[in-house]
């Protein structure tokens, strides 16, 4: 299996500055992803494994130079850097050139989010192993929801009155269906949902959660 693990991170950010640079016990969070992606390789020794990263922070790519093994920087472009910029159309753009750029068609695209320390080796092998599969086009990581929008999440109208999310008849907790929080933490890509994909939204695959 041919995997490309990205790694996507801008230099600006508007919820908390600067936060794909920020430490975490006196490490770069981008360390622990490296290490993440580095561990999983060394157990898949069939494995043709690239890692990439996508940005345009200068701070984030001298991070990557004490890591022995090849890291790919792929220059973020401006239209893709804006504080509303999705981040499908990153990773779009990451496979597209990786593979023009390697002479590589990959079987499985791998998306790490660099604010994620805690993921292990297990979370990353069975999210990919559930993609691979074939059921399914994404497979993201996810934990039970501390909220239900059947519940207690209200949206506000213009009017300034509210009102619940989803609307049901639903009375106790117990009837609603399991719920649960997409995390961010990891996303296996069928690489040709990818390359098909034109509206950048990823609901329109056929989705999964780990």
């Amino acid at each position: 299996m041919n995997c490309l693990f990205t790694v996507c991170g801008r230099a600006g950010s508007k919820g908390l500055k600067d936060k794909n640079c920020k430490q975490f016990l006196g490490v770069p969070l981008i360390n622990y992803t490296l290490a993440a992606i580095d561990l999983f390789r060394q157990q898949q020794h069939t494995n043709e494994i690239h890692v990439c990263l996508n940005t345009d922070s200068d701070k984030l790519i001298s991070y990557t130079h004490c890591w022995d093994q090849d890291i790919y920087i792929i220059p973020r472009t401006p239209e893709l850097a804006g504080g509303c910029s999705a981040k499908l159309p990153v990773i779009k753009d990451s496979i597209r050139k990786m593979e023009h750029s390697q002479s590589m068609v990959y079987d499985c695209v791998v998306d790490l989010d660099i604010t994620s320390p805690f993921r292990t080796i297990e979370h990353i092998a069975t999210a990919i192993e559930k993609q691979q599969s074939g059921a399914f086009d994404v497979v993201f990581s996810a934990v039970e929801a501390r909220r239900s929008p059947y519940f207690n999440m209200v949206k506000q109208n213009p009017d300034g009155s509210c009102e619940k999310v989803i609307q049901s008849e639903y009375t106790a907790r117990q009837q609603v269906p399991a719920l649960y929080d997409m995390n961010a933490s990891i996303y296996a890509y069928k690489p040709e949902f990818l390359r098909k994909n034109t509206t950048d939204m990823l609901f329109d695959g056929k989705c999964a959660f780990y």
